[in-house]
C-alpha cells in the first residue's frame, strides 16, 4: 500500500476540521434531551469524563494505525531483502546492489544507508540491525492509509475479527436508524408546524391530526415522510458514493452555522425579559436516574474512531498530530456544554432532536426569522442525507466482508452480490424506525451497546495486540513516534473497567 502522493494530502487545519465535522453530528442532536435529564451538575460532569475516556481510545487508535504501518514497512523491507539483486565485482570481490530501497528522507540518512549497503554481504544482510537497513523514522508512520478493518485483519485473530465486523454492522445498522427517524420527524414537524403545539411533548406527537380538517395523524405522516426518505436515497446503496473534501467542507459550515445559531437562540432567549405569567425554567440539578441515558448519547456523540485513518492519514504535517486530536477534543468538550446548558436553561421541554424545539411558528411574522426556523428544522435533512449513502454502502461492504470471503467475491451469483446485501443494509433500519421514532432510545442503545464496542473495547484489544505484535516483530529499540501517552496495562484495563459499569448500568436501567 503506497504512502499518498502530495496532491492527496492537506493542511492540518483542515484535518481540525473535519474530525470536528465527524464527531459534531447527529449525537450532538440528541445531547440537550439526555442533558436534562441527568440535570446540568451531573451532566456536565458525565460529558468531561467521557470526553476524556473517548480521547484516551483515539489515541490507542492512532497508535494502533502507527504500528500498522510499521509491520507493513517491516514486511516490505523483508520482501526487498529477498529480492536484492546482487552484482559481484570480481575485481575488488565486493557486492554493489542493483536494486535499492527507497531513499531515506535526509540526506544524512541516505548517506549512511548507501555505506551501509555498500558493505553487505550475503551472511551480513540477515544480520544487519533493521534500524540500520531501514531508516528508523520510516517504520511507524501513518504514511498509509489501514483502515479499522484491515487492521483488525492484521493484528485479530477469526473469532476477534468476526466480533468486529459484527459490532461495526450493529453500530452502522444504529447510525442508519437514526438518520432515518431524524429525517423523517424533521420533515413531518415541518410539514405539520402550522398545527404543531407549542407545549408538545415526543409522546403526545404521533396521535395529533397533522393537518386541522386532515385525516393523517403526525404518526402517519411520519412513517410517510420515511418511507419517501428511504425509497429515494435507498438506491444509492447499490452502487458506489465518494466523499470529497469540498462537500466535507460544506457540510461542516452548515453545521457549524446551525450549532451557533441555536446557541445564540437559547442565549436570547436567557436575557429576555422575563414575563410575569410564565413560569420559571429550573432544570434538574442532578438526577442519576437520568445518567444511563446520557452515557449511551455521549458515546455516540464522541464517536469518530471508525474513520480516523481515512482522516488523519492525508495531513500533511503529522508532527502536530496530538495537539490537533487533543484540540479537537478540548473544543468539542465546550461546545457541548455550551449546546446542552444554554438549552436547558432556555426550553422547559427539550425534544430528543434538539432542532425539534426551533420547529417553524404559525405566528411569526418576521421574514428573517422564519427563514432561520426552517433552516434549523431542516437542518438534519439536508446533512444527513448526505451521510446516508456512504454509511450504508460502508454498511453493505462489511456485511459482505462478514458473511462472504473477500478473496473470491465474484464467485458469488449476482444476486447475492448486488442485491441482497445492499437490501439487508437499508431494511431492517426501515423496519425499526417504522415501528418507533424515538431518536432518543436508537442514540441511547447504539451509542452504548455497539459504540462500547467500537470506542472502547476495539482500541483497547487493538493497541494491546500492536504493541505486542511490534515488539516481537521490530523490537523495543526504535521507538514508536505516535505512541498513546497513556502507556502501559492500566489505561487498557482501566477503559475495560469504565466501559462494563456503562454496559451494566445501561441495562439495569433497560430491563428496569
Amino acid at each position: 500500500m503506497p504512502p499518498r502522493s502530495a496532491h492527496e494530502e492537506y493542511p492540518t487545519w483542515v484535518g481540525f476540521v473535519f474530525i470536528f465535522n465527524l464527531i459534531v453530528g447527529t449525537g450532538a442532536l440528541a445531547l440537550p434531551s439526555a442533558f436534562s435529564h441527568a440535570g446540568w451538575i451531573l451532566g456536565s460532569l458525565a460529558i468531561v469524563v467521557l470526553a476524556f475516556m473517548s480521547y484516551v481510545t483515539v489515541t490507542f487508535v492512532i497508535e494502533t494505525m502507527a504500528c500498522a504501518n510499521a509491520v507493513h514497512n517491516w514486511k516490505r523491507l523483508q520482501f526487498i531483502k529477498r529480492d536484492r539483486v546482487i552484482e559481484y565485482d570480481e575485481d575488488s570481490n565486493v557486492e554493489s546492489l542493483v536494486d535499492r530501497p527507497e531513499a531515506s528522507d535526509s540526506d544524512d540518512d541516505a548517506e549512511h544507508d548507501r555505506l551501509v549497503d555498500d558493505q553487505l554481504t550475503d551472511a551480513s544482510i540477515e544480520q544487519t540491525p533493521l534500524n540500520i537497513m531501514y531508516c528508523r523514522k520510516t517504520y511507524y508512520t501513518l504514511s498509509s492509509k489501514i483502515e479499522l478493518g484491515e487492521m483488525a485483519n492484521m493484528f485479530f485473530g477469526r473469532t476477534q475479527r468476526f466480533l468486529f465486523y459484527f459490532c461495526l454492522a450493529v453500530y452502522l445498522y444504529g447510525d442508519l436508524s437514526i438518520y432515518s427517524a431524524a429525517v423523517a420527524k424533521s420533515l413531518r414537524d415541518v410539514a405539520c408546524a402550522h398545527n404543531h403545539r407549542a407545549n408538545a411533548t415526543d409522546d403526545d406527537d404521533g396521535t395529533e391530526r397533522c393537518w386541522q380538517d386532515g385525516l393523517l395523524t403526525r404518526l402517519d405522516v411520519y412513517r410517510l415522510c420515511l418511507v419517501a426518505f428511504v425509497t429515494v436515497l435507498g438506491p444509492f446503496t447499490f452502487f458506489n458514493v465518494q466523499k470529497t473534501k469540498y462537500l466535507q467542507l460544506l457540510t461542516v459550515l452548515f453545521r457549524w452555522l446551525a450549532f451557533s445559531v441555536m446557541i445564540s437562540i437559547a442565549i436570547h432567549r436567557l436575557l429576555a425579559p422575563v414575563d410575569s405569567t410564565a413560569l420559571p425554567i429550573t432544570p434538574k440539578r442532578a438526577d442519576i436516574a437520568g445518567i444511563p441515558y446520557l452515557i449511551g448519547t455521549c458515546i455516540y456523540s464522541f464517536m469518530c474512531h471508525h474513520s480516523l485513518p481515512s482522516l488523519l492519514t492525508p495531513i500533511a504535517n503529522k508532527g502536530r498530530l496530538k495537539a490537533l486530536v487533543s484540540l479537537d477534543y478540548v473544543l468539542i468538550g465546550g461546545f457541548y456544554l455550551a449546546l446542552a446548558l444554554t438549552g436547558i436553561f432556555a426550553f422547559a421541554d427539550i425534544k430528543d432532536l434538539y432542532t425539534l424545539n426551533f420547529v417553524p411558528s404559525a405566528d411569526q411574522t418576521n421574514g428573517m426569522l422564519k427563514a432561520v426556523e426552517y433552516f434549523l428544522a431542516l437542518f438534519p435533512v439536508f446533512t444527513l442525507s448526505a451521510s446516508f449513502p456512504i454509511v450504508a454502502i460502508t454498511l453493505r461492504n462489511n456485511l459482505q466482508t462478514l458473511f462472504l470471503d473477500a478473496a473470491q467475491l465474484e464467485a458469488y451469483n449476482f444476486f447475492l452480490r448486488r442485491v441482497f446485501f445492499p437490501l439487508l443494509a437499508i431494511l431492517p433500519p426501515l423496519v425499526v424506525c417504522y415501528f418507533t421514532e424515538s431518536v432518543s432510545n436508537l442514540v441511547g442503545f447504539t451509542g452504548c451497546y455497539a459504540g462500547t464496542g467500537i470506542q472502547y473495547l476495539i482500541p483497547v484489544a487493538l493497541v494491546l495486540s500492536a504493541r505486542r505484535t511490534c515488539d516481537n516483530m521490530i523490537g523495543r529499540g526504535i521507538v514508536n513516534e505516535f505512541h498513546s501517552p497513556f502507556k502501559g496495562t492500566v489505561w487498557p484495563m482501566l477503559v475495560i473497567g469504565w466501559t462494563v459499569a456503562c454496559l451494566v448500568l445501561v441495562t439495569i436501567d433497560l430491563v428496569i
